[in-house]
């Protein structure tokens, strides 16, 4: 293994899973929704925008639907 390497010669290239990778998005949460998955957050270690996207993962992938209930 050498000591030093020059990288200067390397040519880039796109990073072929770049397109697996999440994209970040704006969204307007209640605040009660954030307050519970910080809470979950803190109780579990996982950081509270991971587990709204594992939960939204899971609603995928059982093709989970919202129930709407409109008050009149």
């Amino acid at each position: 293994m050498k000591k030093e390497y020059d990288l200067s010669k390397l040519k880039s290239r796109k990073n072929p899973y770049a397109k697996l990778l999440k994209k970040q998005v704006t969204m307007r949460l209640s605040a009660h929704v954030i307050e519970y998955f910080k809470k979950l957050a803190e109780e579990t270690g996982i950081p509270y925008q991971n587990l709204i996207d594992f939960y939204l993962q899971e609603c995928v992938e059982s093709q989970r639907r919202p129930s709407i209930k409109w008050v009149s």
